[in-house]
């Protein structure tokens, strides 16, 4: 399920819930950026026993950002065979998705910050939605956090 929390401060994010276990989930938030070119956002994973945060991961907007691999496979809503990933370009957050028989795509959700740095860490959450309007809906509104636009 993909809703939009709003802050008390008035900062709008966009959270998935699995689909199979609400606890599990991730949170765009913190959205800031002054250039045309890229955005900085903060990305939190949550599971039971589990709470991530990276902040400042960066979004270069351009034609393969997180919303367009996002609008991909809601436009392949009948499947597709194997893993398709995206990835930040300094690598903080990946995304792999399958598909799975009965029209559902899992989202593996993958924050790594620093992953050059010694001591670094990492965690993943997986999200099960349905392919093509659960989907969709979810592109839209990275898209439009993304531009720093209230989803509608």
């Amino acid at each position: 399920m993909i809703f939009l929390d709003s802050d008390t401060d008035d900062r709008a994010g966009v959270a998935v819930r699995c689909q199979d276990n609400a606890s599990v989930g991730v949170r765009f938030c913190d959205r800031s950026g002054f250039d045309a070119d890229f955005v900085h956002y903060a990305v939190e994973l949550r599971a039971p026993g589990l709470t991530a945060r990276a902040d400042e991961v960066v979004a270069w907007l351009r034609d393969s950002d997180l919303s367009t691999f996002l609008e991909g496979l809601a436009a392949d809503y009948r499947g597709w065979d194997g893993e398709r990933i995206w990835r930040t370009d300094d690598g903080d957050l990946a995304v792999t998705a399958v598909f799975r028989s009965g029209g559902y795509v899992g989202l593996t959700w993958s924050l790594r910050p620093w992953p050059q740095a010694a001591g670094g860490w990492s965690a993943s959450v997986t999200t099960w939605l349905e392919a093509g309007e659960q989907m969709s809906s979810l592109a839209a509104d990275v898209r439009c956090f993304l531009a720093g636009q209230r989803p509608s």
